[in-house]
């Protein structure tokens, strides 16, 4: 016999998703902050040489680069991302359950969220 998915099972799902994107986010964020700091971490003197130009390839191409290499920023900033994408997360799995439920009016409101956020992800367009 199978249980059907309620809005119960959604809303403790959808709650356990979320925690489990804080937890991560701050166990990533601690680790790359140790690594920072075991690094010795210093400022830097001109704030210039941080100035990569508004080439979103060049950035992530850093982030990955230095993340590869496990240097303590680009861990934190890990962290950072993994805070940001639990909305997004939390939508695509809410848009799944409401899909299991078969409540299509929140299937077609969630979709429309979750383009408006895909959208202003990654075009970077906030209003």
């Amino acid at each position: 016999m199978r249980k059907d998915f309620t809005d119960t099972d959604l809303n403790r799902s959808v709650g356990n998703l979320l925690r489990l994107g804080v937890i991560l986010s701050v166990i990533t964020s601690l680790i790359g902050f140790i690594k920072l700091f075991t690094e010795g971490f210093k400022m830097p003197r001109k704030y210039k040489l941080l100035d990569m130009g508004t080439s979103s390839e060049k950035v992530w191409g850093h982030f990955w680069d230095t993340l590869c290499k496990g240097e303590g920023m680009a861990i934190i900033q890990l962290g950072i991302l993994i805070l940001i994408i639990t909305p997004l997360m939390r939508i695509i799995f809410a848009l799944i359950g409401y899909l299991k439920e078969k409540d299509y009016v929140y299937v077609v409101i969630s979709s429309i969220v979750l383009a408006i956020m895909a959208v202003s992800f990654f075009t970077g367009y906030a209003h």
